[in-house]
């Protein structure tokens, strides 16, 4: 069973869920069906505010411990976002009252640390189109230590758990929403985002590669699909995939819900390496469900290389049994 009196998860357990939360605010509140498409402004100050109150909770809970995020502050001190940023406080400020400029630029510059023997790394909002689109996002934060990731938690506040309980439920979005927790050793667990008893999650026991349900991104920049479609014919695959932005596929892979995920280098950005911030959360909640997650050649994530996973090419994920089939398959695909 999880243990969660234990310090650490404890704190990402309640940061996640503070902040799942108030990113919901803010698009409940800020992203309408008048909202142009090139409008990024809900998703900025969900962002930004999500990582401020991630930081001042850690300056309360672990002080001496770094944090590797995505957003900084510099862009926000300009002038021209003089607006945005008063929005953003005004968000924090519902959570925490003590909330200025200032403050709220400094807790979101904690996140400008870089990877150390231990550090928290945090994506306040991963899968930003699908925020805009009310469809599936995560705010994901975990805990690496010696290279390794030590506990993960990801907040999906769109995601069904009744559908993660595979309780009947053909539909992805509903309910209130889905926290999937991971701890090296304890397993992942899943509960509803607003709390609840935790139950476990464990990847599919599916072994053949024409049957695998692929979990497959809406957002295209950063990997190549064309080649993904070469994957699926190399495997056979007839089943239909299922698609949704986000660290939610890992919480969806974790339950038993899809069975493989690839990330392929675009061909527009070749030399792209993701961050770490992208697959902390989520490559724990896979392999404490019994699932496997390597770059394309297998080899382990290194979290040890600053902010990027510089040492690994790519990433696939899956329930374990089908692995050895899909590595295999793409030797020449990503070659």
């Amino acid at each position: 069973m999880l243990d969660i009196s234990k310090p650490e998860l404890k704190f990402a357990l309640d940061a996640v869920r503070k902040a799942s939360a108030l990113v919901k605010t803010v698009q409940a509140e800020l992203v309408t069906a008048a909202l142009t498409k090139d409008d990024r402004s809900p998703v900025t100050v969900a962002d930004y505010a999500a990582q401020a109150l991630i930081g001042r909770l850690l300056d309360d809970a672990f002080p001496d411990d770094p944090l590797v995020g995505e957003e900084d502050s510099t862009r926000l001190r300009t002038p021209e976002q003089a607006v945005v940023l008063e929005r953003i406080v005004a968000f924090t400020g519902r959570v925490l009252p003590d909330a200025t400029p200032e403050a709220v630029c400094r807790w979101i510059d904690r996140g400008s640390a870089d990877s150390g023997e231990r550090y928290w790394t945090v994506d306040p909002i991963d899968g930003t189109k699908g925020f805009v689109r009310g469809d599936q996002y995560a705010v994901a934060l975990a805990l690496v230590e010696g290279g390794v990731v030590q506990l993960g938690v990801l907040g999906c506040p769109n995601l069904d758990v009744d559908y993660m309980r595979s309780d009947g439920k053909t539909e992805l979005t509903g309910g209130g929403g889905t926290l999937a927790a991971a701890a090296r050793g304890e397993g992942t667990w899943i509960a509803d985002l607003g709390g609840g008893e935790f139950t476990r999650a464990c990847v599919s026991d599916r072994t053949d590669p024409a049957q695998a349900r692929l979990l497959r991104s809406f957002e295209t920049a950063h990997t190549n699909t064309g080649k993904i479609g070469e994957l699926v014919e190399r495997l056979g695959v007839t089943a239909e995939p299922v698609g949704l932005d986000s660290q939610a596929k890992y919480a969806l892979l974790a339950a038993g819900r899809g069975d493989l995920l690839v990330r392929l280098l675009s061909s527009r950005q070749p030399d792209y390496r993701e961050k770490v911030w992208d697959q902390a959360a989520g490559s724990i909640v896979v392999e404490e469900a019994g699932g496997r997650i390597t770059d394309l050649h297998g080899r382990s994530l290194d979290f040890t290389a600053g902010r990027t996973l510089a040492r690994n090419r790519g990433l696939l994920a899956s329930n374990g049994h089908l692995h050895a089939a899909a590595l295999a398959a793409l030797a020449d695909i990503a070659a």
